[in-house]
């Protein structure tokens, strides 16, 4: 698992914005998993959402940007930002293979997100090729019994937050004081850009 020169955790997601909630889980896994570094790959657009309330690439690339600058193994990507859509977790990977070949890429993501895998456009080459990272979610569901002790999955036990992208949007509309859900800069951009207003 090992034998490539870095491990690198992808963490993808719209970060529509990026929250404490985030930064905790990519932080943990950079910290206490199996990867030197963890990169929060921005989407422009998942499959499985529309993009309504969808902030413009550059400013959710700069919100993840000031989330991560003073965390040296947390990295903003925007690796996707000039690929066709819809974006499949699949070709990212085929890019990111090619312009790092020696890197061993790993995937991130909740315990929702593995119980509907199977359902991810060429999931079984996924998990051939690469690992994957599954934080636990508070409302635990029922995992495919093939994924719970497969070699390639590796469960972590990091700190349970459970904040939401559209709560903190929501909240901002109906003017609530979320600061202390966002990092400081974060917040501060959000404000001064007069987001989600």
């Amino acid at each position: 698992m090992m034998s490539k020169t870095r491990n690198i955790g992808l963490f993808f997601g719209t970060f529509n914005p990026i929250h404490n909630g985030h930064l905790i889980m990519g932080n943990h896994i950079a910290e206490f998993g199996p990867v030197d570094e963890v990169w929060f790959v921005i989407t422009p657009q998942s499959p499985f959402k529309q993009k309504a309330s969808m902030l413009e690439n550059h400013h959710r690339y700069e919100l993840v940007y000031r989330a991560t600058e003073n965390y040296p193994r947390l990295k903003p990507s925007k690796i996707e930002f000039d690929m066709p859509m819809p974006n499949y977790t699949s070709k990212t990977l085929g890019v990111l293979l090619e312009k790092y070949p020696d890197y061993h890429f790993h995937l991130i993501m909740g315990e929702d997100n593995l119980v509907g895998f199977k359902k991810w456009k060429n999931w079984e080459y996924l998990l051939e090729q690469h690992h994957l990272i599954v934080c636990p979610r508070i409302q635990h569901k029922k995992i495919p019994e093939d994924l719970v002790n497969h070699p390639k999955i590796k469960f972590v036990d990091c700190p349970l937050v459970e904040i939401s992208s559209s709560f903190i949007r929501k909240a901002i509309k109906d003017n609530k004081d979320i600061r202390p859900l966002l990092p400081e800069k974060v917040w501060q951009y959000v404000d001064e850009m007069n987001f989600f207003r």
